[in-house]
């Protein structure tokens, strides 16, 4: 089985913090993104990875080129994002040969048994029942509970059965072929070509598509779920930091993650705060919050927010001069 990961999306939801940093290294919990995908799918033995980059791709391909040696890795630039199937179709000649696929979206996390998905003797979709299923691709079933129809983000939707963003394939040349008639004959839905219609195609053709149910997903394409994937995962057990050394006059409320090198001074860090490596904070309180590598903090409170790698902000200070029955709020405002 082969792994291919499309990270080419600009991440534009997540900007200004992604005009620099690629949305897969993003940190949550205290890894990036992408490693939870690659450490999933590397556990249940999968060693052959396909990587579609783009926007931020050299940072990407760096991160990987190191911190996986092990695994065997092509990567492959898409120049023009098209969509995702398009980002899958100019990485053909990395996957054509493959016996199975596994596509897996490099943006999302979730909480599945991949070690009994890639033993199932059929192609599956990951899916999870959602409140408003006009904002993703979703399923429909037939009366045998096989998967007879896929849509991309339907008007009046007739499912609330969402994809959440892996598929495992064992028609690999039927991808192949869906994939080359939607591109050649330009079959696209809003502009692009999405994976949907590729699978659609293949539903057409024969190919029968059953659906796994995951656990818990989470699609950190939007501040405000990267802040709360941060926070629930951080609740679990083995994500949080354990064993941080004695910052000097610092308060740490659990759990939080706390890269290496760090100095922290006569500040409140916690809850559900993740810090990269290298950060220097001082007279600070952090709170909710996503901090990234060689951050610099000083005299500032944040909450619910999300600092990018190198960034500097100093000073919260506040000289008054304040006439008579006059209030004054400077607490954060409602979410």
């Amino acid at each position: 089985m082969k792994a291919i990961i499309p990270v080419a999306g600009a991440g534009a939801r997540l900007r200004p913090l992604t005009y620099t940093q690629p949305k897969p290294l993003i940190p949550v919990a205290g890894k990036p993104i992408i490693s939870f995908i690659i450490d999933q799918l590397a556990e249940v033995g999968i060693r052959d990875f396909v990587f579609v980059i783009g926007y931020l791709g050299e940072k990407i391909k760096d991160f990987i080129e190191q911190t996986y040696p092990h695994l065997n890795k092509e990567f492959v630039n898409q120049e023009e994002r098209l969509g995702s199937a398009h980002a899958i179709w100019v990485a053909r000649d990395a996957w054509v040969d493959a016996d199975e696929v596994m596509i897996f979206f490099g943006d999302v996390i979730v909480d599945a048994d991949f070690e009994r998905i890639i033993h199932l003797p059929y192609s599956c979709l990951g899916v999870k029942r959602v409140d408003n299923p006009r904002e993703f691709g979703v399923v429909e079933y037939n009366e045998a509970g096989v998967v007879n129809r896929v849509t991309e983000k339907p008007k009046i939707p007739k499912s609330d059965m969402a994809m959440v963003g892996f598929y495992k394939i064992r028609e690999v040349q039927a991808l192949h072929e869906a994939l080359h008639f939607n591109i050649t004959h330009n079959i696209r839905t809003d502009e692009e070509f999405p994976l949907t219609d590729a699978l659609m195609r293949m539903i057409e053709k024969g190919v029968q598509f059953r659906t796994v149910t995951v656990d818990n997903w989470f699609n950190c394409g939007k501040r405000e779920v990267l802040l709360e994937t941060n926070a629930i995962l951080l609740d679990r057990i083995g994500y949080a930091s354990t064993d941080l050394p004695d910052f000097d006059s610092a308060i740490i409320i659990h759990p939080v993650s706390i890269g290496a090198d760090c100095q922290i001074y006569n500040s409140i860090i916690g809850p559900h705060v993740t810090i990269g490596n290298h950060a220097h904070i001082n007279q600070a309180i952090v709170k909710d919050s996503i901090i990234g590598n060689y951050a610099s903090l000083q005299e500032v409170i944040l909450q619910h927010s999300v600092v990018g790698n190198d960034t500097a902000i100093t000073g919260m200070k506040h000289s008054l001069n304040i006439g008579d029955n006059t209030e004054i709020d400077f607490s954060f405002p409602e979410r």
